[in-house]
């Protein structure tokens, strides 16, 4: 894996590129940060960026704002090329120009199957009408409409030992089974086009958003074993 890049689209840094930092990488207000922001509102020690397998992850490093990446609150992200990180005041893209238009480009090959392997002529075919200066509309009203943003089905973690393997699979069997029953309760109305949940039911949904919410806290959790 290459350096890591990251752009500073908007606070007081604003303008400035950190480029091939080699992971881990902290982000945060104070000294000895690998970036270190002029953001009042970013906390001393704010985020962290490491490498795992392959992947970079981002971590909260209990920050008193938050991070939010590509408009959502996390405490733990798999990043990838084009991804905004929001902190405090501070606004950072993760990628080069070539990164983000490569990411961009694959994910139009995966919405156009039979296109074959990604030559650079494809590439700028795929591209066509994108500036060279990566001029994409990355305000908050458009983020929806962001392929880069888009929500993706993640991928099943790799190298799982057995015993991790068995406590994933009880995990999403147990989501399957409440959603499926969720599911079936559903009624249609008369005309087709809306449907009725009891309020029964309706309360087992929230609760079941609270659990997971509840385990994305616990696994996100950086001092976790």
């Amino acid at each position: 894996m290459g350096g890591i890049t990251l752009r500073v689209l908007d606070g007081a840094d604003r303008g400035r590129v950190y480029g091939e930092l080699t992971p881990p990488v902290t982000i945060g207000r104070e000294e000895g940060n690998t970036i270190q922001l002029n953001d009042e509102r970013v906390s001393r020690f704010h985020l962290k960026i490491q490498e795992d397998h392959e992947k970079l992850v981002l971590t909260d490093l209990e920050s008193t704002n938050g991070t939010k990446v590509n408009g959502e609150d996390i405490q733990l992200r798999i990043l990838r090329f084009g991804d905004m990180i929001a902190i405090g005041r501070s606004v950072l893209l993760y990628g080069s120009r070539d990164q983000i238009a490569g990411r961009l480009a694959d994910l139009k090959r995966v919405s156009q199957p039979g296109k074959g392997t990604l030559t650079p002529s494809k590439m700028a075919e795929l591209g066509e009408g994108l500036p060279s200066d990566f001029d994409f509309n990355l305000s908050d009203e458009s983020d929806s409409q962001n392929p880069l943003h888009s929500l993706q089905p993640p991928d099943l973690p790799e190298r799982l030992t057995p015993g991790q393997a068995a406590q994933v699979a009880e995990l999403l069997e147990y989501l399957h089974i409440r959603v499926r029953n969720l599911i079936n309760s559903v009624k249609m109305d008369g005309k087709g086009d809306r449907v009725a949940i009891a309020v029964n039911q309706w309360q087992s949904l929230l609760d079941l958003q609270s659990r997971l919410a509840e385990y994305l806290r616990s696994v996100s959790d950086p001092n976790r074993p």
